[in-house]
């Protein structure tokens, strides 16, 4: 995990709901998690506080706040579109932007057996779907996702060469073969740009609940996206999501090989992670064994 340049309390995110948002300031407030990038904490039953921790982060919760409320109409599942926005206060020594979100109850996905998903895959499809359109020339810039997927080949090397990988060799052989795919020709599309089993919620039927965390929103290659046919799904379910995006994205496009490859350059970096984060490791071995194992 990378260090916090700042330690974001439960202290800090009252006293700043009390200078910019009063009438939210006394409901309950915990902390249920730190991410790499920012700090959620629960705000009452039906609210969330999203506080970067450190300042790269920051453009990244002011590219949710600019964009997520004119998406999320025309997505067909539950986003974290803001409902409030904070500001830096000098006064409390906090420098960033932060926001309030809607809270949406759910199991990770990383949390529930691969073979429990399938039901995700016509949800996540439809997701896709509606998200997929061209992007504005201003859409938010983003150096690891919607790029070709060869510039993310130092990246795989270096983590097979550090030993992180289990049969490195067959990995790096695989992505020999998939960085050669065609480009994307396309005009650029919006993208979530980290749809891994991490960011998908699964309701209590089993269904998809949300999709969270859009700190890499951006556009490019939809390829990024359709990873999560390997990121988050099974042999069943991938082979539903496809077909569900058949119209849109034949199966003998080009673009699947390079999904895969994002889920290789993906899953792989799930390996990076501390003990901390046991649970994206553990996300990263399912993943890269869907990747290798596919036909």
């Amino acid at each position: 995990m990378v260090a916090a340049e700042l330690d974001v309390t439960v202290d800090l995110a009252r006293a700043l709901l009390a200078e910019q948002h009063p009438d939210l300031a006394g409901l309950p407030l915990d902390v249920v998690a730190n991410g790499w990038d920012n700090v959620m904490l629960r705000l009452g039953d039906d609210l969330a506080l999203r506080l970067p921790r450190r300042g790269v982060a920051a453009q990244l919760v002011v590219n949710e706040q600019r964009w997520l409320a004119s998406l999320a109409p025309r997505l067909p599942v539950v986003v974290p579109a803001p409902v409030r926005v904070g500001a830096p206060s000098d006064a409390l020594g906090y420098p960033w932007p932060w926001s309030v979100v809607p809270w949406v109850g759910g199991r990770r996905a990383a949390d529930v057996p691969l073979g429990s998903r399938d039901g995700l895959a016509g949800p996540l499809a439809r997701f896709v779907a509606a998200l997929h359109v061209p992007a504005p020339a201003d859409a938010p810039a983003n150096p690891v996702r919607g790029v070709p997927l060869g510039t993310r080949t130092a990246a795989v090397r270096r983590r097979a060469d550090q030993g992180l990988l289990p049969d490195a060799g067959r990995v790096l052989a695989l992505w020999s073969h998939l960085v050669e795919s065609p480009a994307w020709a396309g005009p650029a599309v919006w993208l979530h740009g980290d749809l891994h089993a991490g960011n998908v919620l699964v309701s209590d039927d089993g269904g998809l609940a949300a999709v969270v965390d859009f700190g890499d929103l951006t556009s490019g290659d939809p390829a990024t996206d359709l990873a999560t046919a390997w990121l988050v799904l099974g042999p069943a379910g991938r082979s539903a999501f496809r077909a569900a995006l058949a119209a849109l994205y034949p199966a003998d496009d080009p673009v699947w090989l390079r999904a895969r490859g994002w889920a290789l350059t993906m899953s792989t970096s799930m390996f990076e992670s501390g003990p901390e984060n046991a649970w994206i490791r553990r996300m990263g071995e399912e993943s890269l064994e869907q990747v290798l194992a596919d036909a």
